[in-house]
């Protein structure tokens, strides 16, 4: 299902809240602006945020530029936000932030999971469930599920040579752009995601009942200790590789 088809120029919500694979729905965001005459490259009343952890200082630096006058003709500003991840006081900002809406200002915040956020702050946007299936993430995951225990194995090894920790992540700023690169926790979290979405369906397809014991509360379970501090991705991804069947 397109994002396209939630999307009315005439009647623009002013915050929409997209679950799915970011790199298939940003060109959609891009696609649609540009079709409202609304320019993604070189216009200041278009951002767009790519980071990892939304953290606090990131939500009071949005308030901020949300609550500037808009320069383009349109008198429309376009915040495109995505992030794996926001933290509680993050969002407590945003909370307050929706509470009154800004004339002419329409955000999109793109997350891989929409189930990780509060359901208050959830309640302020218009959520759209992405159907596609068919991202980098998903592609992999497909590989993945019919690999030996020993590829699977290499696999979690290549997935995480990147430092755990985000704090340290180069940035790439351009104009109105800010890209952070993804701490392997997310990548890890994104990848569990797409697997278990794609274990369910190829279950559903073919009525297979094989599957090990409480897979789906393993998966449940990594995904919550993949979000605290501290946990060890290797491991925990590493028992994901070894509950899932092959199929």
């Amino acid at each position: 299902m397109s994002v396209l088809k939630h999307l009315d120029e005439k009647n623009l919500h002013h915050a929409y809240l997209i679950d799915g694979a970011r790199d298939e729905i940003i060109p959609e965001i891009i696609k649609f602006c540009e079709s409202i005459n609304i320019k993604t490259f070189g216009n200041p009343d278009f951002v767009h945020i790519s980071i990892d952890n939304f953290k606090i200082d990131e939500a009071f630096e949005l308030r901020a530029m949300s609550s500037n006058r808009g320069f383009s003709p349109t008198n429309k500003k376009i915040f495109l936000l995505c992030a794996n991840s926001l933290s509680l006081d993050a969002q407590n900002v945003l909370l307050k932030m929706f509470e009154e809406p800004i004339e002419n200002t329409h955000f999109f915040l793109i997350v891989p999971d929409v189930n990780a956020l509060l359901k208050t702050l959830v309640s302020r946007f218009y959520l759209i469930k992405s159907e596609i299936k068919s991202g980098e993430n998903f592609k992999v995951a497909e590989k993945f599920i019919a690999m030996p225990l020993q590829n699977r194995i290499d696999f979690i090894k290549e997935l995480l040579t990147e430092p755990e920790e985000d704090e340290d992540l180069p940035a790439q700023a351009g104009g109105n752009r800010t890209i952070v690169l993804d701490s392997t926790r997310s990548k890890s979290l994104n990848f569990l995601n797409a697997l278990e979405l794609i274990i369910h369906h190829r279950g559903t397809l073919c009525n297979y009942t094989g599957f090990p014991c409480g897979i789906f509360e393993h998966f449940f379970k990594v995904r919550e200790f993949l979000r605290m501090s501290g946990s060890s991705a290797k491991s925990l991804m590493e028992s994901v590789a070894l509950i899932t069947p092959v199929l």
